[in-house]
């Protein structure tokens, strides 16, 4: 054997040469097939992005469109983009007193700032959050009531399309002849799972009126088909000065009939922490939601059920009207 590894290695002759290159030839081909197998190849899975990634958008893009039509909260706080809002509402029957409530708020983004920086103007700007009526009397101007007081505030926001939003406010709160300052902060992420969506929102704020709290929102959402949304939404308030918290577990089933007409069907349980743990009201609702023109006029109309506990939790009706301006980038 070692003659051999000496000839191979010290003879100049041409069969040298040709035993060489025969002896060597395998080797280098080996090197060339292994170094092809380590090419990485596509995964299994890897078929399957492009139609989650599909369905994803469609699941997204659906329940944002559901929140604009409905002029939820969710759709004025996360559009990143130019949107006012203003409603006219009337309440008969339980919880309601047959007075039509104006209501306002805008969310206007300066120029230059690369829609990181807004100015939000806003009517009664505590019950956005808290949902809790002020025990101040309302103006009431021809069976109309007025907002309590009017909010102008600054907003810097910054988001990630689909997966997490923040934002932070300061701004003076005007009623009458005298002015609040007052501050949020707000944080939202959205995670998306195999046809479901889990999104979380955070918001802690301070108010004049109701001091410093916080605020939790947990939103589980499946598309069920493409005219049909089901979200179950989870929210407390918490409010440090009355150690209380206010506590709302919503079902909604969100359905399109056609481009102009759309349904929710939605059975809530509202309860507080003070002075014991308990649910305070059962609703069953209806609201039927109709776009009178365009992409900007809205009217609704929205029967429910009451069971309340101040009434031994024994039925009660109430009817709400309301007409709504959505303006923002569509048309």
């Amino acid at each position: 054997m070692s003659s051999k590894f000496k000839f191979i290695r010290f003879s100049k002759s041409s069969s040298g040469l040709l035993l060489g290159v025969v002896l060597l030839w395998p080797l280098e081909s080996l090197g060339e097939e292994q170094a092809v197998q380590q090419i990485p190849q596509p995964g299994l899975l890897d078929n399957v992005d492009a139609p989650r990634d599909y369905l994803s958008e469609k699941f997204v893009g659906f329940a944002s469109y559901m929140d604009r039509f409905f002029g939820d909260d969710r759709n004025y706080q996360e559009s990143n983009k130019t949107v006012v809002q203003m409603d006219l509402t009337r309440v008969t029957g339980y919880g309601g007193d047959n007075q039509f409530i104006l209501s306002a708020r805008a969310k206007l983004i300066m120029p230059m700032t690369e829609r990181k920086l807004n100015l939000l103007v806003e009517t009664d700007p505590e019950q956005n959050i808290t949902g809790e009526k002020s025990k101040a009397q309302p103006v009431i101007l021809n069976k109309v009531v007025a907002p309590r007081s009017v909010a102008l505030a600054a907003r810097y926001e910054k988001a990630e399309a689909k997966r997490w939003h923040y934002s932070a406010d300061a701004g003076i709160r005007f009623q009458g002849l005298s002015t609040k300052p007052f501050a949020r902060a707000r944080a939202s992420l959205a995670i998306p799972m195999d046809k479901w969506r889990l999104k979380a929102a955070e918001t802690i704020f301070w108010f004049n009126t109701t001091g410093t709290g916080a605020s939790t929102q947990l939103d589980v959402e499946r598309l069920l088909s493409e005219p049909m949304l089901f979200r179950a939404s989870t929210n407390g308030t918490w409010l440090m000065e009355s150690q209380n918290s206010d506590l709302r577990q919503d079902l909604s089933f969100y359905h399109t009939l056609d481009e102009r007409t759309a349904l929710l069907y939605q059975v809530s349980a509202i309860g507080v922490s003070k002075p014991q743990w308990q649910v305070t009201d059962y609703v069953v609702s209806l609201a039927y939601r109709y776009r009178l023109h365009r992409e900007w006029m809205f009217v609704e109309v929205g029967p429910q059920m009451h069971f309340p506990k101040e009434m031994n939790y024994h039925f009660r009706s109430s009817l709400g009207i309301r007409l709504e301006v959505l303006f923002d980038e569509s048309r």
